[in-house]
């Protein structure tokens, strides 16, 4: 297979597009937990003649906006690439890349990889889709954009965050804080990397949504908020509405990935 695009291939300025929105923190595969989701959103599934869901629209012309990692660790990683790629084609979603995602699209790039961390799962996953589905879902993840800048610059979503001197910026390095954030080289108690957190220290007037990190609640910090609220772990799937800033959130059908540090939802 030949190697896909990188990321930013898509334009990450969309100033144009004013929302509103529905910003969905990581899913990792859980297909259940974001159809469920999209339903408290109150958005309509579509589905193929196999039962399958392939799209979803707002009755009120809302967008979904994902903040990335849709693979890994979690159960379909087919399921939620497919409903994703059709909300995306039917212009009823964005998506930004997340780690996940593009470790997926270097390893099918046939690029040398640590089969780690949940990837084992989404190959072995795809193994079973047709040749043209996993062709499709490689594209796909290959030309999602590292962030968004939405709403005249007043929302920017990407994966693990963003400072605001990089809002809309076209860097390497960029990419990599959209992707990974910028961890510090420690670990803590769970041997799992400190990040810098750079929400505390942000002050830019943007909302600055994003995942990457899990939490076990939602908290706004500085006008920025962390969406992923650990669902493959057994905690929930979030959203929350732009501009009316609510947030929502389903609990995870199990546990599907057993992670320490993450509580389960009760």
């Amino acid at each position: 297979m030949t190697e896909s695009r990188r990321p930013d291939t898509l334009p990450r300025d969309r100033r144009d597009l004013t929302g509103p929105f529905d910003v969905i923190g990581d899913v990792h595969g859980c297909r259940g937990e974001l159809e469920t989701l999209l339903g408290e959103l109150g958005y309509l599934i579509d589905r193929d003649e196999q039962g399958r869901a392939i799209g979803a629209a707002h009755p009120d012309g809302r967008t979904v906006v994902f903040v990335g990692d849709l693979v890994d660790r979690g159960p379909d990683t087919p399921g939620v690439l497919r409903l994703a790629m059709g909300m995306v084609a039917a212009r009823t979603a964005l998506c930004v890349t997340g780690n996940h995602d593009y470790k997926l699209v270097r390893a099918l790039d046939g690029r040398n990889v640590r089969i780690a961390h949940g990837l084992e799962r989404s190959l072995a996953q795809l193994a079973d889709e047709d040749p043209e589905f996993r062709s499709a879902a490689h594209t796909f993840l290959g030309e999602l954009p590292s962030h968004y800048l939405l709403d005249g610059g007043k929302l920017v979503v990407a994966h693990a965050g963003l400072p605001e001197s990089l809002h809309g910026s076209t860097s390497g390095r960029a990419r990599s804080f959209a992707l990974y954030g910028a961890p510090t080289g420690e670990y803590d108690e769970y041997g799992l990397p400190i990040r810098y957190d750079w929400a505390k220290d942000y002050r830019g007037t943007a909302t600055v949504l994003y995942g990457h990190t899990p939490v076990t609640k939602l908290t706004w910090v500085n006008n920025t908020l962390c969406l992923d609220t650990g669902a493959v772990f057994g905690g929930s799937l979030s959203a929350v509405r732009y501009p009316e800033l609510t947030t929502i959130s389903v609990p995870a059908e199990q546990i599907w990935t057993e992670r320490a540090g993450i509580t389960p939802a009760g």
